[in-house]
């Protein structure tokens, strides 16, 4: 497969990520602040903005925060730039985008540029995002080939999963990991359902940072976010299955598979910040061994490491 292709697949498969993780922050943390008075509304804000990687000057409100995370296609962590970005990496790849997912991402692409989606209610505009990205995954996966560019969608998709959960985290740490805000952070991940299923009555913080960081069956989990980036590195990589990790980014996704399956509950959370810290650089660099490996040596985005 060509490297541009490969390149422009991978992408697509995290900037679609990236508009349904970035609509659930949003959507669940702005609505927290309308329904709850007492919460600290400048406060959350900046945990929002600090999480996504974005440094503002100034006070922070509500508005700050759909300008920077919704419509400001100048900001990489915007749902308008990823996309646009999204659209860009699909027109370089055209030749083995279906039909059907062109369309898709260019309706979705012309409705947010036209503005749309800016003359929509906040909450209408989270839920079409998260829609039309779903769309968009499940026509990736249906209408065409499972084959090796297949899999590097998958892998940018699984890859991004990670980072954003990590960062879901990372706002609950700065609320210093109160019961409330763990539930937070699990309606963020679309995760409170199955979190209830799986502990019933017990809703601590311990169990919803086991459950987000630990369970296997949950796929918005890191575990589970990695197990899978590291099956499509494997397929990508057929001698991996008898000489081992042939890949940097292979290698850089195990070790931290390992770490997280062989290292206890509590010595994750008694440095949990740390941790996080750790799974970022993991998404970081293992985006750069890919893109060195398979996109000739093209290096990963410099915003990669701050804003996503």
């Amino acid at each position: 497969m060509l490297s541009r292709i490969a390149e422009s697949l991978f992408w697509i498969g995290r900037y679609i990520e990236r508009i349904e993780c970035t609509a659930r922050i949003l959507d669940v943390y702005l609505q927290t602040l309308v329904e709850d008075p007492t919460i600290d509304q400048e406060a959350t804000c900046r945990s929002v903005l600090a999480a996504m990687g974005i440094e503002y000057d100034g006070p922070v409100d509500q508005n700050v925060i759909l300008d920077q995370l919704l419509s400001d296609q100048s900001s990489p962590a915007s749902i308008a730039y990823a996309v646009e970005s999204t659209r860009e990496n699909a027109r370089r790849s055209r030749e083995v985008v279906s039909t059907e997912v062109w369309e898709a991402i260019n309706t979705t692409y012309n409705a947010m540029a036209g503005g749309g989606w800016a003359r929509m209610r906040p909450a209408d505009a989270f839920r079409t995002a998260r829609e039309r990205a779903n769309m968009i995954s499940a026509l990736m996966d249906h209408t065409q080939s499972h084959d090796d560019g297949w899999q590097f969608t998958v892998l940018g998709r699984y890859i991004e999963r990670v980072d954003m959960t990590s960062r879901l985290i990372l706002t609950t740490t700065y609320s210093a990991g109160s019961a409330a805000s763990w539930q937070l952070t699990l309606r963020a991940c679309g995760a409170h359902h199955a979190f209830t299923r799986t502990y019933r009555a017990i809703e601590s913080p311990r169990a919803a940072a086991e459950f987000l960081l630990l369970d296997r069956a949950f796929p918005r989990s890191i575990t589970y976010g990695l197990n899978q980036a590291a099956g499509c590195l494997e397929i990508l990589d057929p001698r991996q299955r008898r000489i081992g990790f042939g890949s940097d980014a292979a290698r850089i996704i195990g070790q931290a598979r390992a770490r997280l399956e062989f290292l206890s509950l509590t010595d994750l959370l008694s440095d949990l910040p740390g941790e996080i810290d750790t799974l970022k650089l993991v998404c970081a660099d293992a985006t750069d061994a890919v893109a060195k490996r398979y996109f000739e040596g093209a290096a990963a985005p410099e915003w990669l490491g701050g804003a996503l």
